[in-house]
């Protein structure tokens, strides 16, 4: 057998000190350069030309290549071979910088740095098998691309000066993009493409990782499909993955360069969002989302409807770390969705404690519906030409004995999501129609249905028993639908459709230009009536909205269909002079009306008040939300306690400061690191009130809260007069040094039950 013999060339070229290289070359027998007796002619570190001859017969043996560069990066040495294969003359290469023409592949799972290339050659330390892209002009998706592993060393001089970089390269193209297509599938969804669990757990801890170092921020969205579970049901699980792929797209086109989109599993998706934290604009794209997502879809000649709830929590505000973020925005989904779903939540501390109290608040609803503690309240629908009622709205009312008034916001999505909805919404339907039997017959009573009861095999039969035993005239009585009970079989919803026409019902769609809004069912379905939704008559006289151009194309759609409009939510003349201008005939809202109880309602009418006068307010003023609630004010170096008596959008009304002046400046610090700055614009004894220079945004919950938020980052920045904010905001620093000036106002003691007018 013939001897291997391993080499350690050590190459030298006198003008650029190529870089050392090792090479084994296998022996068998005679070889070139052996001796006529059989010996090996050994090569010799002072045998430069068969050194030489050996790097050439390397470099074009492809095996791998050799290149060196200067101390600023540009290259002085590419084996030509090298520069051929990738297609380009090696005296074009030369000169340029390395960097200019390789980079790391970001999206390299198994990389053993992510760091640009630029940064590890002016970190002058070894770089070892590290995989880089030749650029030369080509995205990331030509189908022609070169893929390099590169190793290299700092040369140094005898005084330990960087000189450049010697190293070595080879070709891994078909390997490396076989590994591409392997990580495609563990790093991705096979169904929808976008990341899979795995991708977004590893994503979001280096960017969790890297933000904290940097104080950053970055938003996390959860979401699931809300009835996804009906449509694999109804229409199959093909459909389902149809299904699935198209919601992907569609966030996709929503998001976009944003932040990146993540299928869990299942409905579930997930977005990470970098250095956004304004929830004001958080909303906004979640609420676009929950608009986009609750979007029909076309399949297989049918329409899918579906809905989506969603939870967002904020790093650092909500967590530092993957575990804690992930779970907080668990907890604002599972809050959204007991809320009544097609919603959106930000997390927030109470949220913790949803759960437990949630169960109680339901076996509570159970017993009030047993022992007849519910009551139904009616609000007056006016014809606007005349002022005179024309029907009554029936809305549920539940005054808890230890809770006080609990809004069927809140507990009608309970019913809902424990079927406790068809024994309330039987016993609604059943008392309002015995009620309304005693009134004037020229007036009727409009009843919200669910989905849930729309669905049920017994609903046509419990409204023809209702009305039968109360004797209440069927023209008489309207039935409130939402788009929701659309989701459902279209054939099973055209049959309850025909059986409540023949009863002689009428019917009246809810909330119309909130939902789906899909004019083919106006076209099949048999409404009488469309009722715009309050949310567009709130903003309806604000500057540069579309809301009232919404309200009059509603108006102009129903007409041309024969239909009877109700404008909901008028509380100012404002806004009835602008509804009536766009052809409003009807309207309901507390400029005429609030809800009253039937006794009441009752009264009135056999005193022959069947007209209202419309009585309120000439502007509209976004809703206060009355509270007692201890808040902090900053003015100049001191902070006072103070109790906030109402909140809206766009001020406040505020107790237990005295010496407070018109035109002050201060900061509200609401908690939680929500500062407010806010100029006061009247006083009196009592209180003052403030404008904020930037309005509150709303929280998903029916609350309000800022924009943004002092980050804890910045708060541990050292020589910010915010040291004068006290424990009630996150991560204060204890003031450094005595306040400079006197205080200017005076506390008072303020207490719960004092007179809050």
């Amino acid at each position: 057998m013939g001897r291997v013999t391993i080499f350690r060339l050590e190459i030298t070229d006198q003008a650029n000190e190529v870089s050392l290289f090792s090479a084994f070359s296998g022996q068998r027998g005679q070889r070139s350069g052996s001796g006529s007796d059989g010996t090996v002619a050994v090569v010799t570190a002072s045998d430069a030309a068969r050194r030489l001859e050996l790097l050439d017969d390397f470099e074009q043996a492809g095996i791998g290549w050799i290149w060196a560069t200067d101390a600023e990066g540009r290259l002085i040495y590419m084996s030509e071979n090298a520069a051929t294969r990738l297609g380009q003359p090696v005296d074009i290469l030369l000169g340029q910088s390395l960097s200019d023409l390789f980079e790391v592949d970001p999206e390299n799972p198994t990389a053993k740095s992510d760091r640009p290339l630029k940064f590890q050659l002016a970190a002058h330390k070894k770089i070892a098998d590290l995989v880089v892209r030749f650029i030369n002009g080509k995205t990331r998706s030509a189908p022609d691309q070169t893929w390099w592993l590169i190793s290299g060393h700092p040369k140094l001089d005898a005084d330990g000066q960087f000189l450049g970089f010697r190293g070595s390269a080879k070709d891994v193209t078909v390997e490396y993009e076989r590994q591409l297509a392997d990580s495609l599938l563990a790093e991705y969804d096979s169904l929808t493409g976008m990341a899979n669990r795995h991708r977004m757990t590893r994503r979001l801890d280096t960017t969790l990782a890297a933000f904290k170092e940097a104080k950053r921020s970055c938003a996390l969205v959860m979401l699931d499909l809300d009835r996804f579970k009906q449509v694999n049901d109804t229409m199959g699980h093909p459909a389902g993955d149809t299904l699935l792929k198209m919601v992907g797209e569609r966030l996709a086109s929503i998001v976009g360069k944003r932040g990146e989109i993540g299928r869990l599993g299942g409905d579930e998706f997930q977005i990470i969002l970098p250095d956004i934290e304004d929830r004001g604009a958080l909303g906004e794209l979640a609420s676009k989302i929950v608009q986009f997502v609750s979007q029909p879809y076309p399949i297989d000649d049918k329409h899918a409807v579906i809905g989506t709830s969603i939870g967002v929590a904020i790093a650092p505000y909500d967590g530092l770390d993957r575990e804690e973020l992930v779970r907080n925005a668990d907890l604002a989904l599972y809050a959204a969705k007991n809320g009544g779903r097609g919603q959106f939540r930000f997390y927030s501390d109470d949220l913790k404690d949803e759960a437990a109290d949630r169960q109680t608040l339901l076996d509570e609803l159970r017993n009030a519906l047993e022992n007849e503690e519910l009551a139904l309240h009616y609000q007056p629908v006016v014809r606007v030409s005349d002022n005179v009622v024309v029907g009554c709205e029936a809305l549920m009312r539940w005054d808890h004995p230890e809770r006080g008034s609990i809004p069927p916001s809140t507990f009608i999505p309970l019913a809902e999501e424990s079927n406790l909805i068809n024994r309330l919404g039987e016993w609604a339907l059943r008392y309002a129609c015995i009620e309304a039997a005693h009134w004037p017959g020229a007036v009727r009573v409009a009843v919200n249905v669910s989905a849930v009861q729309f669905t049920d095999d017994q609903f046509v039969d419990i409204v023809a028993d209702a009305l039968s035993k109360s004797g209440l005239e069927p023209s008489r009585l309207e039935l409130e639908l939402t788009e929701s009970i659309f989701l459902n079989d279209s054939e099973t919803t055209d049959s309850v459709f025909s059986r409540l026409k023949q009863l002689g019902v009428s019917l009246a769609l809810d909330d119309f230009g909130t939902g789906f809004s899909s004019l083919s069912y106006l076209r099949s379905a048999p409404f009488d009536k469309l009722k715009v939704d309050r949310s567009f008559v709130d903003s309806c006289t604000t500057k540069d909205h579309n809301s009232i151009k919404i309200i009059a194309a509603i108006i102009g759609l129903a007409e041309a269909l024969g239909m009877d409009t109700t404008v909901e939510g008028v509380e100012a003349f404002d806004q009835l002079e602008l509804v009536c201008s766009k052809g409003a005939k009807y309207v309901q809202g507390w400029l005429y009306a609030k809800a009253i109880p039937n006794s009441e309602l009752v009264e009135r009418m056999e005193a022959g008040e069947f007209c209202i006068v419309p009585n309120g307010p000439d502007r509209f003023r976004p809703e206060r939300r009355t509270m007692f609630r201890r808040i902090g004010i900053i003015h100049d170096d001191h902070r006072y306690e103070a109790i906030i008596r109402d909140l809206s959008i766009v001020g406040a009304r505020i107790e237990g400061l005295l010496g407070v002046t018109q035109g002050e400046q201060m900061v509200l610090d609401l908690g939680k690191g929500q500062l407010v700055v806010a100029t006061v614009t009247r006083t009196t004894e009592r209180d003052f009130g403030v404008e904020f220079e930037t309005p509150l945004v709303n929280d998903g919950a029916g609350g309000l809260c800022t924009r943004h938020r002092v980050s804890p980052y910045a708060l541990a920045a050292a020589g910010m007069p915010l040291a004068a904010l006290g424990s009630s905001s996150i991560a204060i620093f204890p003031r450094s040094e005595a306040p400079k000036s006197p205080p200017k106002f005076v506390e008072v003691a303020v207490s719960a039950g004092a007179r809050a007018a």
